[in-house]
């Protein structure tokens, strides 16, 4: 029964056998329209299922990348549980124990602890705080010989900062093989500048796309962009709207100007303009609104 393309799921599409006594069939990964009772059987099938497998990959992976993330890549804060905000600036990476802090619980720890007189503790894992750059530095480095994802991306970070891009691309690599979301966009950066790697269309957009799905906000606008220049204007506008959604201003701009020039609906920009609100407000809190208050009154003495 070899070429079977089999409608029933409890065959082997190549050979046909069935899922009976001790035969298991496995799905094709790439596709999960058919099953195979072992390697052999879906070398053989291969070609009578390459157009229809690469059709329906192709489906799935769209399905994937335009699905709206219920949260950005950067997560909950672990102490108040409120979404992260997407601005950097608006969180604290623990050296101790790589963990992002939003900004108010960091900022009511150390105003707790000058009130009790008390030492200086991670929010978190409640280590002694490291006295010095150099101690955080020797932190995240063991960290990333630990391979802990996230120091694994700050040495990335540090290493593309001193124009050692090989050393970049080695590190990032590691972190987005361990899940790490905001190292696929730094390779997608590489290869589009051709640093430490031989610039590379395709894998460009490959790590843009595992950004997007994991919920990055700067990746999923640069594909909106990269859509836009192609004309796949429809595509365009939903990388911008999801990207909104996820509370990045540049990506609301977008939408609304291209709601002007009639690439998107009145219907898009009032929900981009609603979900891009709620993303905002989801990350605000009190005690988040006075370590605003507090940073940019010191910063202006």
């Amino acid at each position: 029964m070899s070429g079977v393309e089999a409608s029933n799921d409890e065959v082997c599409a190549s050979c046909g056998k069935a899922a009976v006594d001790n035969i298991k069939l496995k799905n094709c990964t790439a596709c999960k329209l058919v099953k195979y009772c072992g390697v052999e059987c879906q070398k053989n099938h291969r070609p009578h299922h390459k157009k229809a497998c690469k059709k329906r990959a192709a489906e799935i992976r769209d399905d994937n990348l335009f699905t709206q993330p219920e949260i950005s890549c950067f997560g909950e804060c672990p102490i108040c549980c409120l979404p992260l905000s997407i601005d950097k600036s608006k969180t604290v990476m623990k050296s101790c124990c790589s963990k992002l802090i939003c900004r108010g619980c960091s900022h009511a720890n150390i105003v707790r602890e000058i009130k009790h007189g008390l030492e200086h503790r991670c929010p978190y894992c409640r280590e002694p705080s490291l006295k010095t750059e150099e101690e955080g530095n020797r932190s995240i480095m063991e960290r990333a010989k630990a391979n802990d994802p996230v120091a694994l991306c700050k040495m990335g970070k540090y290493s593309y900062d001193k124009e050692d891009y090989e050393g970049a691309f080695e590190y990032w690599t590691k972190a987005a093989g361990l899940g790490e979301i905001d190292a696929h966009y730094d390779l997608s950066l590489l290869y589009a500048e051709g640093k430490g790697v031989d610039r590379d269309l395709k894998k460009k957009i490959y790590h843009l796309e595992e950004a997007a799905i994991g919920g990055h906000p700067e990746a999923r606008f640069n594909l909106g962009n990269h859509e836009g220049r192609n004309g796949r204007f429809d595509r365009m506008v939903k990388h911008y709207i999801i990207a909104a959604n996820l509370g990045l201003d540049g990506a609301l701009e977008m939408v609304k100007m291209h709601f002007a020039k009639g690439l998107a609906s009145k219907e898009d920009f009032e929900a981009a303009l609603r979900g891009h609100q709620a993303a905002v407000d989801a990350t605000k809190s009190a005690q988040r609104d006075e370590a605003e208050a507090f940073h940019a009154q010191n910063n202006h003495l």
